[in-house]
Protein backbone atom coordinates (compact mmCIF):
# COMPACT_ATOMS: atom_id res chain seq x y z
CA UNK A 1 0.00 0.00 0.00
CA UNK A 2 0.78 3.43 -0.64
CA UNK A 3 2.03 5.73 1.84
CA UNK A 4 -0.87 7.99 1.93
CA UNK A 5 -2.87 5.11 2.08
CA UNK A 6 -1.70 4.24 5.12
CA UNK A 7 -1.39 7.56 6.40
CA UNK A 8 -5.01 7.65 7.65
CA UNK A 9 -5.17 4.55 9.87
CA UNK A 10 -1.89 5.58 11.35
CA UNK A 11 -3.32 8.57 12.56
CA UNK A 12 -6.17 6.84 13.71
CA UNK A 13 -3.67 4.53 15.62
CA UNK A 14 -2.16 7.54 17.39
CA UNK A 15 -5.13 8.36 18.55
CA UNK A 16 -5.56 4.91 20.51
CA UNK A 17 -4.75 5.04 24.24
CA UNK A 18 -5.38 3.37 27.57
CA UNK A 19 -8.53 5.36 28.00
CA UNK A 20 -9.58 4.63 24.54
CA UNK A 21 -9.40 0.86 24.91
CA UNK A 22 -11.19 1.18 28.24
CA UNK A 23 -13.80 2.92 26.87
CA UNK A 24 -14.40 0.37 23.97
CA UNK A 25 -14.20 -2.38 26.20
CA UNK A 26 -16.56 -0.57 28.89
CA UNK A 27 -19.52 -0.12 25.58
CA UNK A 28 -19.34 -3.39 25.01
CA UNK A 29 -19.67 -4.28 28.60
CA UNK A 30 -22.33 -1.75 28.68
CA UNK A 31 -23.94 -2.84 25.95
CA UNK A 32 -24.31 -6.62 27.69
CA UNK A 33 -25.58 -4.61 30.73
CA UNK A 34 -28.68 -3.24 27.85
CA UNK A 35 -29.12 -7.04 26.53
CA UNK A 36 -29.43 -8.52 29.71
CA UNK A 37 -31.70 -5.16 31.02
CA UNK A 38 -34.13 -5.90 28.08
CA UNK A 39 -34.33 -10.08 29.24
CA UNK A 40 -35.11 -9.39 32.33
CA UNK A 41 -38.21 -6.32 31.04
CA UNK A 42 -39.94 -9.08 29.53
CA UNK A 43 -40.57 -10.54 32.84
CA UNK A 44 -43.57 -8.30 33.23
CA UNK A 45 -45.44 -10.14 30.53
CA UNK A 46 -45.03 -13.50 31.37
CA UNK A 47 -42.82 -16.48 32.31
CA UNK A 48 -42.73 -17.91 28.75
CA UNK A 49 -41.37 -14.38 27.42
CA UNK A 50 -39.04 -14.04 30.17
CA UNK A 51 -38.12 -17.69 29.17
CA UNK A 52 -38.23 -17.12 25.22
CA UNK A 53 -36.01 -14.08 25.86
CA UNK A 54 -33.23 -15.71 27.08
CA UNK A 55 -32.68 -18.05 24.33
CA UNK A 56 -31.73 -15.18 21.94
CA UNK A 57 -29.68 -13.37 24.40
CA UNK A 58 -27.66 -16.59 25.11
CA UNK A 59 -27.57 -16.93 21.52
CA UNK A 60 -25.60 -14.18 20.18
CA UNK A 61 -23.60 -13.16 24.04
CA UNK A 62 -22.38 -17.36 23.93
CA UNK A 63 -21.25 -17.16 20.02
CA UNK A 64 -17.92 -17.89 20.52
CA UNK A 65 -16.09 -15.00 19.08
CA UNK A 66 -18.64 -12.43 20.64
CA UNK A 67 -17.98 -14.52 23.87
CA UNK A 68 -14.57 -14.18 23.56
CA UNK A 69 -14.64 -10.17 22.87
CA UNK A 70 -17.27 -10.36 26.16
CA UNK A 71 -14.86 -11.48 28.39
CA UNK A 72 -11.43 -10.18 26.68
CA UNK A 73 -13.69 -6.21 27.34
CA UNK A 74 -14.71 -7.23 30.96
CA UNK A 75 -10.80 -8.29 31.95
CA UNK A 76 -9.46 -5.47 30.21
CA UNK A 77 -12.15 -2.91 31.33
CA UNK A 78 -11.51 -3.81 35.18
CA UNK A 79 -7.53 -4.54 34.72
CA UNK A 80 -6.66 -0.94 33.00
CA UNK A 81 -9.29 0.54 35.51
CA UNK A 82 -7.27 -0.42 38.25
CA UNK A 83 -3.89 0.66 36.09
CA UNK A 84 -5.63 4.28 35.74
CA UNK A 85 -6.07 4.42 39.39
CA UNK A 86 -2.64 3.49 40.06
CA UNK A 87 -1.27 5.83 37.58
CA UNK A 88 -3.33 9.05 38.26
CA UNK A 89 -1.92 11.29 41.01
CA UNK A 90 -4.26 13.53 41.40
CA UNK A 91 -8.21 13.38 41.15
CA UNK A 92 -11.00 16.20 41.03
CA UNK A 93 -12.90 14.57 43.45
CA UNK A 94 -15.59 17.13 43.25
CA UNK A 95 -16.88 15.83 40.11
CA UNK A 96 -18.11 12.69 39.88
CA UNK A 97 -14.93 10.62 39.83
CA UNK A 98 -15.12 9.07 43.21
CA UNK A 99 -18.57 7.97 42.60
CA UNK A 100 -17.50 6.49 39.14
CA UNK A 101 -14.32 4.81 40.58
CA UNK A 102 -16.36 3.43 43.99
CA UNK A 103 -19.11 1.54 42.11
CA UNK A 104 -16.66 0.24 39.23
CA UNK A 105 -14.17 -1.33 42.11
CA UNK A 106 -17.22 -2.73 43.68
CA UNK A 107 -18.48 -4.67 41.00
CA UNK A 108 -16.27 -7.73 40.73
CA UNK A 109 -17.13 -8.31 44.02
CA UNK A 110 -20.98 -8.32 43.95
CA UNK A 111 -20.96 -10.26 40.52
CA UNK A 112 -18.69 -13.06 40.83
CA UNK A 113 -20.78 -15.43 42.89
CA UNK A 114 -23.51 -14.93 39.67
CA UNK A 115 -20.70 -15.40 36.96
CA UNK A 116 -19.22 -18.74 38.54
CA UNK A 117 -22.26 -19.88 39.73
CA UNK A 118 -23.53 -19.63 36.08
CA UNK A 119 -21.33 -19.35 33.57
CA UNK A 120 -18.28 -21.28 34.91
CA UNK A 121 -20.84 -24.18 35.84
CA UNK A 122 -21.83 -24.45 32.77
CA UNK A 123 -18.75 -24.55 31.10
CA UNK A 124 -17.06 -27.08 33.87
CA UNK A 125 -20.08 -29.16 34.69
CA UNK A 126 -22.10 -28.33 31.38
CA UNK A 127 -24.89 -27.43 34.00
CA UNK A 128 -28.14 -25.43 32.33
CA UNK A 129 -29.13 -22.63 34.56
CA UNK A 130 -31.75 -20.80 33.15
CA UNK A 131 -34.47 -18.58 34.81
CA UNK A 132 -35.88 -20.83 36.71
CA UNK A 133 -33.09 -21.53 38.71
CA UNK A 134 -31.70 -18.01 39.15
CA UNK A 135 -34.56 -16.63 40.68
CA UNK A 136 -35.26 -19.47 42.99
CA UNK A 137 -32.20 -19.07 44.14
CA UNK A 138 -32.33 -15.31 44.92
CA UNK A 139 -36.23 -15.50 45.75
CA UNK A 140 -36.84 -18.93 47.53
CA UNK A 141 -33.46 -20.16 48.78
CA UNK A 142 -31.90 -17.55 49.57
CA UNK A 143 -33.46 -13.88 49.95
CA UNK A 144 -29.97 -12.11 50.98
CA UNK A 145 -28.92 -12.53 47.52
CA UNK A 146 -31.77 -10.95 46.15
CA UNK A 147 -30.44 -7.69 47.44
CA UNK A 148 -27.43 -8.34 46.60
CA UNK A 149 -28.30 -8.73 42.60
CA UNK A 150 -30.59 -6.10 43.13
CA UNK A 151 -27.70 -3.84 43.92
CA UNK A 152 -25.29 -5.21 41.20
CA UNK A 153 -27.94 -3.95 38.66
CA UNK A 154 -27.81 -0.61 39.97
CA UNK A 155 -24.15 0.02 40.70
CA UNK A 156 -23.59 -1.48 37.45
CA UNK A 157 -25.92 0.48 35.33
CA UNK A 158 -25.12 3.36 37.62
CA UNK A 159 -21.09 2.98 36.76
CA UNK A 160 -22.24 2.50 33.14
CA UNK A 161 -24.31 5.69 32.65
CA UNK A 162 -21.45 7.72 34.30
CA UNK A 163 -18.91 6.63 31.59
CA UNK A 164 -21.20 7.61 29.03
CA UNK A 165 -21.95 11.13 30.24
CA UNK A 166 -18.27 11.22 30.55
CA UNK A 167 -17.76 10.44 27.42
CA UNK A 168 -20.93 11.91 25.50
CA UNK A 169 -21.12 14.68 27.29
CA UNK A 170 -19.11 17.10 24.66
CA UNK A 171 -20.87 15.40 21.67
CA UNK A 172 -22.54 18.04 19.54
CA UNK A 173 -25.89 16.11 19.85
CA UNK A 174 -25.64 14.85 23.24
CA UNK A 175 -27.21 18.40 24.32
CA UNK A 176 -30.07 17.90 21.85
CA UNK A 177 -31.03 14.78 22.86
CA UNK A 178 -30.10 14.07 26.78
CA UNK A 179 -33.59 14.33 27.90
CA UNK A 180 -33.52 10.80 25.67
CA UNK A 181 -31.12 9.55 27.08
CA UNK A 182 -32.65 10.43 31.00
CA UNK A 183 -35.15 8.70 30.12
CA UNK A 184 -33.92 5.46 29.01
CA UNK A 185 -31.23 5.60 31.81
CA UNK A 186 -34.34 5.38 34.84
CA UNK A 187 -36.72 3.26 32.46
CA UNK A 188 -34.83 0.73 31.58
CA UNK A 189 -33.53 -0.36 34.94
CA UNK A 190 -36.85 0.04 36.13
CA UNK A 191 -38.96 -2.00 33.84
CA UNK A 192 -35.78 -4.50 34.03
CA UNK A 193 -36.12 -5.01 38.20
CA UNK A 194 -39.88 -4.86 37.45
CA UNK A 195 -39.25 -7.50 35.22
CA UNK A 196 -37.46 -9.69 37.53
CA UNK A 197 -39.72 -8.97 40.50
CA UNK A 198 -42.70 -10.20 38.41
CA UNK A 199 -40.91 -13.47 37.32
CA UNK A 200 -39.67 -14.34 41.11
CA UNK A 201 -43.01 -14.39 42.08
CA UNK A 202 -43.74 -16.26 39.61
CA UNK A 203 -41.08 -18.52 40.52
CA UNK A 204 -42.02 -18.25 44.10
CA UNK A 205 -45.71 -19.86 43.65
CA UNK A 206 -44.42 -22.59 41.26
CA UNK A 207 -41.53 -24.07 43.16
CA UNK A 208 -44.41 -24.87 45.75
CA UNK A 209 -45.40 -28.05 43.33
CA UNK A 210 -43.13 -30.89 43.68
CA UNK A 211 -42.49 -31.94 40.56
CA UNK A 212 -41.81 -28.24 39.51
CA UNK A 213 -38.67 -28.81 41.70
CA UNK A 214 -37.90 -32.25 40.36
CA UNK A 215 -37.86 -31.01 36.81
CA UNK A 216 -35.88 -27.64 37.51
CA UNK A 217 -33.50 -28.27 40.62
CA UNK A 218 -32.22 -31.32 39.79
CA UNK A 219 -28.94 -31.61 37.72
CA UNK A 220 -28.39 -31.15 34.73
CA UNK A 221 -30.18 -27.53 36.10
CA UNK A 222 -28.43 -27.82 39.48
CA UNK A 223 -24.52 -28.85 40.95
CA UNK A 224 -24.13 -31.56 42.62
CA UNK A 225 -22.46 -31.36 46.14
CA UNK A 226 -18.68 -31.79 45.39
CA UNK A 227 -19.63 -28.99 42.49
CA UNK A 228 -20.97 -26.50 44.38
CA UNK A 229 -18.50 -26.84 46.94
CA UNK A 230 -15.53 -26.32 43.98
CA UNK A 231 -17.50 -23.56 42.94
CA UNK A 232 -17.53 -21.72 45.87
CA UNK A 233 -13.73 -22.16 46.53
CA UNK A 234 -13.29 -20.46 43.31
CA UNK A 235 -15.24 -17.44 44.71
CA UNK A 236 -13.26 -17.54 47.62
CA UNK A 237 -10.14 -17.56 45.35
CA UNK A 238 -10.70 -14.67 42.91
CA UNK A 239 -12.35 -12.48 45.88
CA UNK A 240 -8.39 -13.01 48.14
CA UNK A 241 -7.23 -12.22 44.43
CA UNK A 242 -9.44 -9.32 43.56
CA UNK A 243 -8.83 -8.04 47.25
CA UNK A 244 -4.84 -8.56 47.16
CA UNK A 245 -4.56 -6.61 43.65
CA UNK A 246 -6.27 -3.59 44.96
CA UNK A 247 -4.16 -3.59 48.12
CA UNK A 248 -1.16 -3.88 45.77
CA UNK A 249 -2.40 -1.11 44.10
CA UNK A 250 -3.02 0.97 47.13
CA UNK A 251 0.73 -0.42 48.31
CA UNK A 252 2.59 0.79 45.12
CA UNK A 253 0.98 3.90 44.99
CA UNK A 254 2.65 4.71 48.58
CA UNK A 255 5.96 3.11 47.71
CA UNK A 256 5.60 5.42 44.49
CA UNK A 257 5.04 8.87 46.12
CA UNK A 258 7.93 7.51 48.75
CA UNK A 259 10.23 7.25 46.04
CA UNK A 260 9.31 10.42 43.97
CA UNK A 261 9.78 12.43 46.88
CA UNK A 262 13.32 10.73 47.85
CA UNK A 263 14.45 11.13 43.88
CA UNK A 264 14.27 14.84 44.54
CA UNK A 265 11.49 18.02 43.18
CA UNK A 266 11.60 19.92 40.10
CA UNK A 267 10.23 23.25 39.54
CA UNK A 268 7.20 24.19 37.38
CA UNK A 269 7.10 27.84 37.07
CA UNK A 270 3.97 29.34 35.69
CA UNK A 271 3.51 32.28 33.25
CA UNK A 272 2.23 34.06 36.39
CA UNK A 273 5.41 33.99 37.93
CA UNK A 274 4.48 31.51 40.49
CA UNK A 275 6.94 28.39 40.85
CA UNK A 276 5.62 25.01 42.59
CA UNK A 277 8.21 22.50 43.93
CA UNK A 278 6.93 18.45 42.75
CA UNK A 279 8.34 15.03 42.82
CA UNK A 280 9.33 14.50 39.39
CA UNK A 281 6.37 11.68 37.91
CA UNK A 282 3.43 14.59 38.21
CA UNK A 283 1.56 15.27 35.09
CA UNK A 284 1.89 19.40 34.90
CA UNK A 285 -1.79 19.12 35.32
CA UNK A 286 -1.53 16.87 38.40
CA UNK A 287 0.86 19.18 39.90
CA UNK A 288 -1.81 22.51 39.19
CA UNK A 289 -4.58 20.53 40.88
CA UNK A 290 -2.24 19.33 43.81
CA UNK A 291 -1.13 22.53 44.39
CA UNK A 292 -4.53 24.51 43.62
CA UNK A 293 -2.90 26.69 40.79
CA UNK A 294 -5.89 27.37 38.28
CA UNK A 295 -5.01 25.33 35.12
CA UNK A 296 -7.98 24.63 32.37
CA UNK A 297 -8.86 21.46 31.23
CA UNK A 298 -12.20 21.08 30.09
CA UNK A 299 -12.02 17.17 29.50
CA UNK A 300 -10.95 17.06 33.36
CA UNK A 301 -6.87 15.34 32.00
CA UNK A 302 -8.47 12.90 29.63
CA UNK A 303 -6.40 13.97 26.61
CA UNK A 304 -9.62 14.30 24.68
CA UNK A 305 -9.29 18.09 24.20
CA UNK A 306 -6.64 20.70 23.92
CA UNK A 307 -7.35 23.44 26.55
CA UNK A 308 -4.62 22.46 28.83
CA UNK A 309 -1.75 23.34 26.33
CA UNK A 310 1.23 24.85 27.45
CA UNK A 311 3.84 26.53 25.60
CA UNK A 312 7.46 25.46 26.84
CA UNK A 313 9.67 28.99 27.10
CA UNK A 314 12.67 26.35 28.54
CA UNK A 315 14.92 24.02 27.07
CA UNK A 316 13.17 21.45 25.22
CA UNK A 317 15.67 19.20 24.81
CA UNK A 318 15.01 17.75 28.40
CA UNK A 319 11.22 17.25 28.11
CA UNK A 320 10.35 13.33 27.04
CA UNK A 321 8.80 12.78 23.55
CA UNK A 322 4.95 13.43 23.67
CA UNK A 323 3.07 9.73 23.51
CA UNK A 324 1.02 9.09 20.75
CA UNK A 325 -2.07 9.82 22.38
CA UNK A 326 -0.65 13.64 23.24
CA UNK A 327 0.84 13.99 19.26
CA UNK A 328 -2.75 12.87 17.73
CA UNK A 329 -4.42 15.57 20.17
CA UNK A 330 -1.58 18.38 19.26
CA UNK A 331 -1.94 17.30 15.25
CA UNK A 332 -5.95 17.55 15.71
CA UNK A 333 -5.16 21.41 16.96
CA UNK A 334 -2.46 22.01 14.52
CA UNK A 335 0.21 22.16 16.75
CA UNK A 336 1.96 19.21 15.83
CA UNK A 337 5.11 20.98 14.40
CA UNK A 338 5.56 23.05 17.15
CA UNK A 339 7.74 21.11 19.96
CA UNK A 340 6.92 24.16 22.49
CA UNK A 341 3.27 23.13 22.70
CA UNK A 342 2.75 20.28 25.18
CA UNK A 343 -0.44 19.00 26.99
CA UNK A 344 -0.26 19.55 30.54
CA UNK A 345 -2.22 16.47 31.06
CA UNK A 346 0.22 14.22 29.33
CA UNK A 347 3.61 15.56 29.73
CA UNK A 348 5.32 14.36 33.03
CA UNK A 349 8.61 16.45 33.02
CA UNK A 350 12.01 15.11 34.94
CA UNK A 351 13.61 18.68 35.50
CA UNK A 352 12.85 22.14 36.09
CA UNK A 353 10.45 23.34 33.61
CA UNK A 354 9.10 26.95 32.94
CA UNK A 355 5.70 27.45 30.51
CA UNK A 356 2.95 29.69 29.35
CA UNK A 357 -0.83 28.34 30.00
CA UNK A 358 -2.26 28.94 26.65
CA UNK A 359 -5.69 28.59 27.80
CA UNK A 360 -6.20 30.77 31.29
CA UNK A 361 -9.18 29.30 33.09
CA UNK A 362 -11.82 32.21 33.68
CA UNK A 363 -12.75 32.23 37.60
CA UNK A 364 -15.70 34.40 38.52
CA UNK A 365 -17.53 35.36 41.47
CA UNK A 366 -20.05 32.71 41.45
CA UNK A 367 -20.06 28.80 41.71
CA UNK A 368 -18.04 27.35 38.40
CA UNK A 369 -19.71 24.22 39.25
CA UNK A 370 -23.57 26.01 38.87
CA UNK A 371 -22.24 28.20 35.50
CA UNK A 372 -23.40 27.47 32.52
CA UNK A 373 -21.14 24.77 30.62
CA UNK A 374 -21.54 26.70 27.29
CA UNK A 375 -19.17 29.40 28.52
CA UNK A 376 -16.83 27.40 30.16
CA UNK A 377 -15.85 25.39 27.32
CA UNK A 378 -18.50 22.67 24.98
CA UNK A 379 -17.21 20.52 21.79
CA UNK A 380 -20.49 21.21 19.80
CA UNK A 381 -21.56 21.16 16.17
CA UNK A 382 -21.75 24.63 14.89
CA UNK A 383 -22.89 26.65 11.46
CA UNK A 384 -20.03 29.43 11.16
CA UNK A 385 -20.96 32.52 9.31
CA UNK A 386 -18.84 35.01 7.93
CA UNK A 387 -19.63 38.58 6.38
CA UNK A 388 -17.66 41.18 4.82
CA UNK A 389 -18.60 44.51 3.55
CA UNK A 390 -16.85 44.73 0.24
CA UNK A 391 -14.81 48.17 -0.92
CA UNK A 392 -15.15 49.77 2.33
CA UNK A 393 -11.50 50.88 1.99
CA UNK A 394 -12.30 52.71 -1.07
CA UNK A 395 -15.13 54.13 0.90
CA UNK A 396 -12.77 55.58 3.84
CA UNK A 397 -11.01 57.44 0.98
CA UNK A 398 -14.20 59.11 -0.19
CA UNK A 399 -15.92 59.84 2.54
CA UNK A 400 -15.41 61.63 5.94
CA UNK A 401 -14.28 59.17 8.36
CA UNK A 402 -17.40 59.43 10.56
CA UNK A 403 -19.48 59.30 7.50
CA UNK A 404 -17.91 56.14 6.67
CA UNK A 405 -18.07 54.90 10.48
CA UNK A 406 -21.72 55.86 9.98
CA UNK A 407 -22.35 53.76 6.85
CA UNK A 408 -20.15 50.67 8.45
CA UNK A 409 -22.95 50.50 11.56
CA UNK A 410 -25.81 50.66 9.01
CA UNK A 411 -24.65 47.87 7.26
CA UNK A 412 -23.52 45.73 10.60
CA UNK A 413 -26.70 46.64 12.08
CA UNK A 414 -28.80 45.26 9.23
CA UNK A 415 -26.52 42.04 9.57
CA UNK A 416 -27.14 41.25 12.96
CA UNK A 417 -30.98 41.86 12.20
CA UNK A 418 -30.95 38.82 9.55
CA UNK A 419 -28.77 36.64 11.74
CA UNK A 420 -31.18 37.45 14.51
CA UNK A 421 -34.44 37.35 13.33
CA UNK A 422 -33.45 33.91 10.98
CA UNK A 423 -32.31 32.20 14.79
CA UNK A 424 -28.39 32.95 15.01
CA UNK A 425 -26.14 34.45 17.49
CA UNK A 426 -24.12 37.18 15.98
CA UNK A 427 -20.43 37.04 17.64
CA UNK A 428 -17.62 38.95 16.74
CA UNK A 429 -16.69 41.77 14.68
CA UNK A 430 -13.82 42.17 12.59
CA UNK A 431 -13.87 45.60 10.95
CA UNK A 432 -16.58 45.72 8.70
CA UNK A 433 -16.76 42.34 8.64
CA UNK A 434 -19.26 40.10 11.85
CA UNK A 435 -18.94 36.24 12.75
CA UNK A 436 -22.31 34.67 13.17
CA UNK A 437 -23.60 31.34 15.05
CA UNK A 438 -26.15 29.31 14.18
CA UNK A 439 -26.62 25.87 16.00
CA UNK A 440 -25.84 27.03 19.90
CA UNK A 441 -29.86 25.67 20.80
CA UNK A 442 -30.85 23.61 17.42
CA UNK A 443 -30.00 20.62 15.65
CA UNK A 444 -27.64 20.52 13.05
CA UNK A 445 -30.17 20.53 10.15
CA UNK A 446 -31.89 23.01 11.83
CA UNK A 447 -28.43 25.93 11.81
CA UNK A 448 -27.79 25.15 8.32
CA UNK A 449 -31.24 25.90 6.97
CA UNK A 450 -31.07 29.06 9.47
CA UNK A 451 -27.66 30.21 8.10
CA UNK A 452 -29.31 29.80 4.46
CA UNK A 453 -31.87 32.27 5.64
CA UNK A 454 -30.09 34.67 7.53
CA UNK A 455 -27.80 35.05 3.96
CA UNK A 456 -30.95 35.55 1.60
CA UNK A 457 -32.68 37.83 4.52
CA UNK A 458 -29.13 40.08 4.68
CA UNK A 459 -29.89 40.05 0.50
CA UNK A 460 -33.07 42.02 1.01
CA UNK A 461 -31.58 44.44 3.75
CA UNK A 462 -29.06 45.36 1.78
CA UNK A 463 -31.16 46.30 -0.73
CA UNK A 464 -32.86 48.24 1.48
CA UNK A 465 -30.19 49.96 2.53
CA UNK A 466 -29.00 50.88 -0.47
CA UNK A 467 -32.57 52.49 -1.21
CA UNK A 468 -32.11 54.77 1.69
CA UNK A 469 -28.58 55.95 0.80
CA UNK A 470 -28.84 56.12 -2.96
CA UNK A 471 -29.42 59.92 -2.47
CA UNK A 472 -25.41 60.22 -1.84
CA UNK A 473 -25.07 58.99 -5.13
CA UNK A 474 -21.75 56.41 -4.20
CA UNK A 475 -21.88 52.69 -5.32
CA UNK A 476 -24.34 50.38 -3.67
CA UNK A 477 -23.08 48.24 -0.71
CA UNK A 478 -21.98 44.67 -1.49
CA UNK A 479 -21.54 42.07 0.86
CA UNK A 480 -19.58 38.63 0.84
CA UNK A 481 -20.86 35.67 3.14
CA UNK A 482 -18.94 32.02 3.76
CA UNK A 483 -20.90 29.43 5.30
CA UNK A 484 -19.64 26.36 6.40
CA UNK A 485 -20.64 23.86 9.41
CA UNK A 486 -18.71 21.53 11.83
CA UNK A 487 -17.56 20.45 15.47
CA UNK A 488 -15.84 23.92 16.95
CA UNK A 489 -15.23 24.40 20.73
CA UNK A 490 -17.38 27.09 21.79
CA UNK A 491 -17.22 29.23 25.45
CA UNK A 492 -15.36 32.02 26.47
CA UNK A 493 -11.96 33.27 25.86
CA UNK A 494 -10.04 36.09 26.93
CA UNK A 495 -8.30 36.92 30.08
CA UNK A 496 -10.02 38.11 33.61
CA UNK A 497 -10.74 42.15 32.58
CA UNK A 498 -12.13 40.52 29.46
CA UNK A 499 -13.78 37.26 28.27
CA UNK A 500 -15.46 37.23 24.99
CA UNK A 501 -18.08 34.00 24.01
CA UNK A 502 -16.49 32.85 20.77
CA UNK A 503 -16.00 29.84 18.44
CA UNK A 504 -12.76 28.30 17.42
CA UNK A 505 -11.86 25.22 15.24
CA UNK A 506 -11.51 24.53 11.86
CA UNK A 507 -14.90 24.85 10.93
CA UNK A 508 -14.89 28.34 11.81
CA UNK A 509 -11.65 29.03 9.49
CA UNK A 510 -12.88 27.29 6.76
CA UNK A 511 -16.32 30.23 7.02
CA UNK A 512 -13.44 32.89 7.11
CA UNK A 513 -11.89 31.59 3.82
CA UNK A 514 -15.24 30.92 1.75
CA UNK A 515 -16.20 34.25 2.54
CA UNK A 516 -12.55 35.46 1.05
CA UNK A 517 -13.25 33.17 -1.71
CA UNK A 518 -16.78 35.20 -2.90
CA UNK A 519 -13.93 38.06 -4.16
CA UNK A 520 -12.76 35.81 -6.81
CA UNK A 521 -15.58 33.78 -7.63
CA UNK A 522 -17.73 36.80 -8.03
CA UNK A 523 -20.28 35.71 -5.91
CA UNK A 524 -22.26 37.02 -2.71
CA UNK A 525 -22.30 33.88 -0.91
CA UNK A 526 -20.74 30.34 -1.01
CA UNK A 527 -21.46 27.40 1.18
CA UNK A 528 -19.68 24.09 1.78
CA UNK A 529 -20.98 20.79 0.68
CA UNK A 530 -21.32 20.39 4.49
CA UNK A 531 -24.17 22.96 5.04
CA UNK A 532 -25.45 22.39 1.50
CA UNK A 533 -26.68 18.74 2.02
CA UNK A 534 -27.90 19.11 5.90
CA UNK A 535 -29.72 21.61 4.53
CA UNK A 536 -31.60 19.40 1.94
CA UNK A 537 -31.53 21.84 -0.80
CA UNK A 538 -32.59 20.58 -4.51
CA UNK A 539 -29.87 18.22 -5.77
CA UNK A 540 -28.50 20.58 -8.41
CA UNK A 541 -30.00 23.63 -6.99
CA UNK A 542 -26.61 25.75 -6.91
CA UNK A 543 -23.42 25.18 -9.04
CA UNK A 544 -20.36 23.33 -7.57
CA UNK A 545 -16.78 22.89 -7.61
CA UNK A 546 -13.75 21.52 -6.02
CA UNK A 547 -11.94 24.38 -4.39
CA UNK A 548 -8.59 24.83 -2.40
CA UNK A 549 -8.54 26.38 1.01
CA UNK A 550 -5.76 27.60 2.22
CA UNK A 551 -4.70 26.21 4.79
CA UNK A 552 -5.90 22.69 4.06
CA UNK A 553 -4.48 20.18 2.20
CA UNK A 554 -7.22 18.71 0.57
CA UNK A 555 -9.72 20.07 -1.60
CA UNK A 556 -13.58 21.19 -0.97
CA UNK A 557 -16.63 20.79 -2.13
CA UNK A 558 -18.38 24.42 -2.74
CA UNK A 559 -21.88 26.09 -3.53
CA UNK A 560 -21.49 29.33 -5.18
CA UNK A 561 -24.32 31.60 -5.09
CA UNK A 562 -24.71 34.70 -7.29
CA UNK A 563 -27.39 36.54 -5.84
CA UNK A 564 -28.56 35.30 -2.23
CA UNK A 565 -31.92 36.08 -2.50
CA UNK A 566 -31.74 33.06 -3.89
CA UNK A 567 -31.77 30.54 -1.28
CA UNK A 568 -35.34 31.70 -0.15
CA UNK A 569 -36.99 30.37 -2.59
CA UNK A 570 -34.81 27.38 -2.45
CA UNK A 571 -35.35 26.73 1.37
CA UNK A 572 -39.26 27.22 0.43
CA UNK A 573 -38.99 24.50 -2.11
CA UNK A 574 -38.95 27.02 -5.42
CA UNK A 575 -36.14 25.86 -7.04
CA UNK A 576 -34.46 27.17 -9.77
CA UNK A 577 -32.22 25.43 -12.31
CA UNK A 578 -28.47 25.88 -11.38
CA UNK A 579 -26.11 26.91 -14.26
CA UNK A 580 -23.33 24.28 -15.23
CA UNK A 581 -20.67 23.25 -12.51
CA UNK A 582 -17.75 25.00 -12.71
CA UNK A 583 -14.74 22.66 -13.45
CA UNK A 584 -12.77 21.51 -10.68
Amino acid sequence: MSTSAIAPFAKFGRGIGVRQVRLTCGVILFAYLVSHFLNHALGIISSEALAAGVLYHTAFWQYPPVTLAFYSAAILHMSLGIWSLYERREFRWRSVEPLQLVLGLSIPVMIISHIIGIRLSQTLFDTEKLYPQVLYSYWVASSGRLWLMLGVLNVAWIHGCIGLYLWLRAKPLFKASKSVWFACAVLLPTLAMLGFYQGGRTVEQQSQSQQWRADNLRPPHADTAPHQEFLDQVVTYFLAGYLGLLGLMIVGRGARRLNERRGGLIALSYDDGRTIRVPKGLTVLEASIRNKVPHASVCGGRARCSTCRIRITNDLEVLPPPSKREAFVLDRVGAADDPAIRLACQLRPTSDVSFVRMFVPHVSATDPRRANPLRTGQERYLVSMFIDMRGSTKLAEKLLPFDTVYIVNQFLNVVSQAVTVSGGQPNQLYGDGQLALFGLTTDPQTACRQALRAAARLAANVDDLNQVLVHDGREPIRFGVGIHGGVVIVGDIGNSDHMVFTALGDAVNVAARLQDMTKVLGCETILSEEVYLRAALPPAALPAQDAIIRGRAETMRIHTVTKSAVLARLLDGKAAPATPEIGT
